[in-house]
Formats: C-alpha cells, structure tokens, sequence
C-alpha cells in the first residue's frame, strides 16, 4: 500500500508538472484545424476519455454498459452521457458534460443524474509534419449537481489536464509498416474542492433497504492512452505529401486503456478495443470494456458513441469562434 501511494503520488506530480508545462508553451500554438487533425493523422475521438482536439464537437450521446463491485456487493450499471464543446477562438473551447445513470443493485434499481462539469480546453502545440498535437484543459466539477442515489453527489472539484496525441507518419521506409499506427492519452487530476462530503446510498442486503452514507471526497487520477490505426494510410488517397483534403471518410481500429486511480484506493483498470468510422460531419464508435482487475469490472461491458462535428454539420451557426471573425483553418491542409 505505501508503495501504491508513492507511485500514485508520483503520477499526480508529474500530471501537474505536465499541465503546468504546456500553459507555458502557449506561445508555440499554430492555427487550429477541424476535428483532431495533424498533418496526414485524424486522432478519432475516443470514447473512454477525452481526445486532443479543440473544436465545435457534440457528443450525443455515449452509452456504456458494465457490471462491477461496489459498496460490498455488485452493480450493473448503464450510463448516458453527453458533451458539448464551442470554440471562443480557434484555439480555445468553451466545455460541458453531465449524463444519467441507471443502477440495478441485488435488491432494487436506482437511477439519477450524473456530475456536471463545465471548463475550458486549449490547443498549446501542433506540428503537422510530424502528425503531433496537445492541449490543456481546465474543468470545474460542479458540487452536488449530481444524485446521492447512484454516488454521484459529490464536492466541487477542480481539474487540470493534458491531453495528447501523436502519428507514426514521419517514420522513416524501414519502418513504414507502422505509419498507419498512432497513440493519443490523456492525465486529469480531479481534486476535491473545501471541506463538503460526497453523499451515497448502499445497498443493505439484511433488510433489503438502501442506506444512505457519506465520505470526504478524494483526490482522483483519471488517466489512459489508446492506440489507432489509421486506414488512410491503405488508400490511394494517401500518396505521402500533405494532404489534399481532411483524411475524413476512414475506419480507425483501435484498443483503449483507461485508468481511475483514488488517493489511497484501488485503482479501476480497462482496456477497450473498438472502432470507429470517420466522416466529415460525424463520428461512430463502439469498443468491449475488459476489465483489467477486479476493481475494473465482474466480466466484460460495452460502450458506444455519436460524435458530431459541429462546424461541419452546421457552418451557418458554427462556421466560427464566438470571440473572433476568424474561422478556424480547417479546410488549408499545409504542414
């Protein structure tokens, strides 16, 4: 367990170190474009944490389905989420996320509403040769704006992050075969904000009631990285140079790994693999959540998403930032 917490301890420090970094490296960002796109690399947007991109993108809706041990006993839950991200300026995005949960316990189901977080996600870096791409992100997790009967009511809580993508495209001819691969990961720190407590229910399996309980809140990492495979890189439509249009209309096979680590806790361990189809408006994905622990799940589980590019989908409304004139450049595919 001590070494546990050092390791966890060691994570969360060079989570901040990481953000605290990449706000400094503002001054290195270069025009946006549309989706999650590098260069020849479309970074498809993952479905078990949050991509790269900075961009006018909706997800409506994800739904995951999984059984898992809790509270002594297990759960089989279903969650519906929903995000929604505007561009203030090209490199800057207004964020909001919130969804609904549905529990069904050994003695009874319960349902309620999921945490609503709100925040800002900005593009720090990009290089378009070398298929590379970060930002930063910063959300409020909005106190008590969930439900105590399925454990979502909890603190404030403030959350930096980065997040990160990276193409095998520049790799030399001796290593072609894996150009079409990619990684993207993502770090959040989730802190609990004041002295206010988490608020829950626990099934009691004596008297077939549920119990309310309370506990402080915790200090989480919530970090993953995934690795896609770019099918661009199979079609004539790929010829080596930059682009001539958004590498959209592709499959992208991928596996995701996500990671919840609790101060002093287990930490909940998945791999996810899946795919996804790319298109120029919108995004299809769906992957089997394997767990990886205990704590990760009693057996496998599924998700699946709707993501809409916004921008695309409705350029009369979301054909530019809300703070500036300039149109994000989308369309000028240039290294």
């Amino acid at each position: 367990m001590l070494i546990y917490r050092r390791t966890t301890s060691r994570w969360r420090r060079a989570a901040k170190v990481a953000f605290l970094g990449s706000l400094a490296a503002c001054a290195l960002t270069t025009r946006v474009q549309a989706h999650g796109i590098a260069g020849n690399r479309l970074f498809a947007g993952t479905l078990s944490f949050d991509d790269p991109a900075v961009a006018d993108e909706a997800i409506l809706p994800v739904v995951s389905s999984l059984d898992y041990p809790a509270q002594g006993s297990n759960v089989a839950e279903t969650r519906i989420n929903a995000a929604f991200n505007r561009l203030l300026t090209p490199t800057l995005a207004f964020t909001i996320d919130s969804g609904w949960l549905h529990q069904n316990w050994p003695i009874g189901n319960l349902s309620g509403a999921d945490k609503t977080n709100v925040g800002l996600k900005y593009e720090v870096w990009r290089d378009n040769r070398h298929e590379a791409l970060v930002s930063v992100g910063l959300a409020w997790g909005i106190g008590h704006a969930g439900s105590a009967a399925v454990g979502t009511d909890a603190p404030n809580t403030v959350q930096p992050g980065v997040f990160f993508g990276k193409g095998f495209g520049d790799l030399p001819d001796s290593l072609s075969w894996l150009r079409p691969f990619a990684v993207t990961g993502a770090i959040v720190d989730e802190t609990p904000v004041g002295s206010s407590r988490a608020s829950a229910f626990a099934p009691n399996l004596s008297t077939g009631r549920f119990d309310p309980l309370a506990a402080p809140g915790v200090e989480t990492l919530h970090w993953g990285f995934s690795v896609q495979f770019s099918t661009l890189y199979l079609t004539s439509r790929f010829d080596g140079g930059p682009p001539k249009e958004e590498p959209a209309s592709q499959w992208v096979p991928l596996v995701e790994f996500k990671f919840d680590s609790p101060s002093g806790g287990k930490t909940v361990a998945t791999a996810n693999p899946g795919f996804a189809y790319v298109d120029r408006t919108w995004q299809v994905g769906a992957e089997v959540i394997v767990p990886m622990n205990h704590a990760g799940g009693n057996g496998p589980g599924f998700r699946a998403q709707l993501l809409l590019f916004l921008d695309d989908l409705m350029p009369s409304i979301f054909g530019k930032p809300l703070l500036t004139d300039r149109a994000p450049a989308g369309r000028e595919m240039k290294w």
